[in-house]
């Protein structure tokens, strides 16, 4: 098994989808097998935007294991990706590391809570698995499930958060209002995802932006996932005129290696002065290291629009493919971190299908493609073709689940479907 519920193998198909790497590089993986697959799949859950095993971030870390990654003192990289971030995003002033993107939203709630006083949430989107987020679950009927993930239970998390945490769906501006109404001077922050599944409506952030400035709440962008995707930035640069009080980045931000940062205005970041937020390992070398390799090589490649255009190529050649043999999907999300939905009762199973008919293609894909850099319009052309003998297959079968040699793929988050 393992840790991270999205690498799961019955999120694919148990007992085929190999659950373990022996070697990564480009937009390869071998198995311990050492059967070697072209990743068409969820690309490291989204952090490594530019390939496996990529050497220039990889040069750039080792020189730095070189010269020692902990000492009595800081590291000088800490400081210099700080300015960059700032540089890459001018409304920002002041920086705050941390390792993953879960601890570093959970830094971001406290900041919030300590800079107004307040203790209220109100949250757009997933957040990660901290006490803060997992509340909205807490003495109610499965909110979380309602709206983004089901069966996230909340045991372990303090009964008395209860009423702290309000979720509200995307482009739902009367979700929100509806909070505001109620809990409006309780609020400490709105917390929401730039953008996932749908293209925000032309009022949706500029209404969220008003309403945080209103009632003195803190607007906080998780750019966890949508981060680095359309440009060397938060997606919000993309998507948004307005500017929130703090974006939060990690996952794509390292390439792979653990790094985390929440930037913000200097009038919201002091607070930071005023709790306790300090861990040990925030202040080791790597991971600033491989942030500012990473940065560097994907603003050089202009390695944004590559992900735009090959999740483009991915999601068109999806929907011609299913057109062509009469299998209905739903495709959907942005074109980076693109996805399809088998429109049937038997969903999960011919998942599991598609799954183990690519494996014999030797290609690692799911209804889940995250683009990379490392990804050619080659790997594309070839993913698609194994894709059409895939639909084929599918077409074919009258009882998918008589076919399978593992199980049924399991349900995963609702918000990726």
């Amino acid at each position: 098994m393992t840790q991270l519920l999205s690498k799961r193998p019955d999120r694919f198909s148990r007992g085929v989808w190999p659950g373990y790497f022996s070697k990564a590089e480009g937009a390869h993986i071998w198995d311990l097998d050492q059967n070697k697959y072209l990743d068409m799949s969820i690309g490291g859950i989204g952090a490594t935007v530019l390939g496996y095993h990529d050497p220039d971030v990889d040069d750039a870390v080792k020189r730095a294991v070189d010269c020692g990654v902990a000492s009595s003192l800081n590291c000088p990289e800490e400081v210099e990706l700080a300015e960059r971030l700032c540089d890459i995003h001018p409304w920002a002033e002041q920086v705050r590391y941390g390792r993953c993107g879960g601890e570093c939203m959970a830094m971001a709630v406290r900041i919030a809570r300590a800079a107004t006083g307040r203790d209220k949430i109100a949250f757009c989107g997933y957040h990660g698995w901290h006490d803060w987020y997992l509340a909205a679950n807490v003495g109610t009927e499965n909110a979380l499930g309602e709206h983004l993930i089901p069966g996230l239970k909340p045991t372990g998390v303090p009964k008395s958060l209860a009423g702290t945490a309000f979720p509200f769906r995307y482009n739902r501006l009367d979700e929100l209002e509806a909070i505001v109404a109620e809990h409006g001077d309780e609020l400490a922050a709105i917390v929401m995802e730039p953008i996932r599944s749908e293209e925000p409506k032309p009022d949706f952030f500029p209404t969220i932006r008003a309403l945080a400035d209103r009632i003195g709440a803190v607007l906080i962008v998780d750019e966890i996932s949508a981060g680095l995707r359309f440009n060397t930035g938060g997606a919000h640069l993309t998507l948004f005129e307005e500017r929130p009080d703090m974006a939060v980045f990690a996952k794509a931000l390292g390439n792979g290696y653990p790094i985390g940062a929440v930037i913000g205005r200097k009038s919201v970041m002091e607070a930071t002065q005023t709790t306790f937020i300090s861990s040990t390992n925030w202040t080791d070398r790597i991971g600033p290291t491989a942030a500012l390799a990473t940065l560097d090589k994907h603003e050089r490649t202009n390695a944004g629009a590559h992900l735009v255009h090959t999740g483009t190529l991915v999601q068109e050649g999806w929907k011609s493919l299913a057109e062509k043999h009469g299998i209905d999907i739903h495709v959907g999300g942005i074109k980076p971190l693109s996805h399809f939905t088998f429109q049937a009762d038997d969903a999960q199973a011919k998942n599991a299908f598609f799954v183990q008919t690519m494996l014999d293609q030797r290609f690692l894909a799911s209804n889940l493609m995250y683009a990379m850099l490392a990804h050619t319009e080659e790997h594309v052309t070839a993913y698609l073709n194994a894709c059409d003998k895939a639909f084929a297959a599918l077409a074919a079968e009258t009882d998918v689940t008589a076919k399978l040699r593992g199980e049924p793929s399991a349900v995963g988050f609702g918000r990726l479907a």
